[in-house]
């Protein structure tokens, strides 16, 4: 009996270290590709160096400064190459800093990340185009204009990158030709970054709206609508849709029906974009004046599990992994965090000389974010 006792123990420990931390998978690639980080939940589950007990130990790496352009972008790192926006589209050396190259686009006020796939790197960019470039060489191998900025970061699946415009427009462009494949116009400018998930592509709209695309036609599949603007990106997560509005909620939608199922009321818009890991779901918020939170949820229920009050509003979206939520704070905070997924305990905290609009990417041992002090830091182990 205490033998049989002794082994439930182990393995219920062992499940709860599973939980909390990586969980297994097949063929698990370490990049960071996209904004969403391809699997549409801002979670990388292949993080094996950093946890919550040696992640204190972090220091600054390396740093490349943007010479007098805030990096608001939120990096994509891939093949040991950091892609980060500022004045250009640069190419850094994930373990060095060390410039690649870089490829001229402008669009340092506009917060569209890149995302890397089969050897090629998709951006939006404020003078109103997409770009594909060369992941290896900068080479410029076609552009899509639109009729406005772009401030969504592109999402790229089954050969296809859906992508978002300030004309209002959801675009699906050929991702070896840039020829368009499908539009839909939604009735306001969109800010926020499509998911893609099961043959649809979920999106916001500043007309308040949550749209459900189908990701071969466009197709309208829903829509729900909110109280205000949806700048936030959807995270899509075990047939659920999760996603901020500016109406100060954070919704969990059914992803085939569109059906609420719960939502979370903080004090202030979500311009942040949820994080979702291990039954959690982890977004900023700005709460207060001159303070801001990090709250962790119940996926399945809504229920508020933590917060962690930050000195200013927080924009930046979370990246999970092995354990810990990384997240940056605004001016008048500047920190970048590392906090404990399952108890909102500061594990790590670094401050810059300005805010952070960027939103961090794990890879490898190392962290990855830009600041409004114009630099790109690249944190690792002491």
């Amino acid at each position: 009996m205490k033998r049989t006792s002794l082994v439930v123990l182990i393995v219920c420990a062992c499940f709860v270290s599973v939980a909390w931390g990586q969980q297994p998978t097949r063929q698990c690639t370490n990049n960071w590709s996209e904004f969403h980080r391809t699997n549409m939940q801002r979670w990388n589950p292949c993080e094996k160096l950093l946890n919550v007990k040696n992640v204190g130990n972090l220091s600054v790496k390396w740093t490349y400064n943007t010479l007098y352009y805030y990096v608001n972008t939120s990096p994509s790192v891939a093949n040991g190459v950091a892609y980060i926006i500022a004045d250009q589209m640069y190419a850094l050396n994930a373990r060095t800093g060390a410039e690649l190259w870089s490829y001229p686009i402008g669009s340092y006020r506009y917060t569209s990340s890149p995302a890397v796939a089969n050897g090629v790197v998709y951006v939006g960019s404020i003078d109103y185009n997409v770009y594909a470039l060369n992941a290896k060489t900068g080479a410029l191998l076609w552009s899509y204009t639109t009729r406005n900025a772009v401030a969504s970061s592109p999402a790229v699946a089954n050969g296809v990158v859906y992508v978002g415009s300030e004309d209002g427009t959801v675009y699906a462009l050929n991702a070896s030709t840039g020829a368009t494949m499908w539009s839909y116009a939604t009735g306001g400018n969109i800010d926020s970054s499509p998911a893609v998930a099961n043959g649809v592509v979920y999106v916001g709209s500043r007309d308040k709206n949550v749209y459900a695309l189908n990701a071969n036609t466009g197709a309208k599949v829903w829509s729900y609508a909110t109280g205000a603007a949806v700048y936030s990106s959807p995270a899509v997560a075990n047939g659920v849709v999760y996603v901020g509005s500016a109406d100060k909620n954070l919704y969990a939608l059914n992803a085939r029906a569109g059906a609420k199922l719960w939502s979370y009321r903080t004090g202030d818009e979500y311009g942040s974009s949820p994080a979702v890991a291990n039954g959690v779901v982890y977004i900023g918020s700005g709460d207060a004046v001159m303070n801001g939170s990090v709250y962790a949820l119940n996926a399945r229920t809504g229920a508020k599990l933590w917060n962690y009050r930050t000195g200013a509003a927080v924009v930046s979206s979370p990246a999970v992994a092995n354990g810990v939520v990384y997240i940056g704070a605004e001016a008048y905070d500047n920190h970048v965090y590392a906090l404990s997924a399952r108890t909102g305990t500061k594990l790590w905290s670094y401050q810059t000389g300005g805010g952070f609009n960027s939103s961090p990417a794990v890879v490898n041992g190392m962290v990855y974010v830009g600041s409004v002090d114009d630099n790109v830091y690249a944190f690792g182990l002491k």
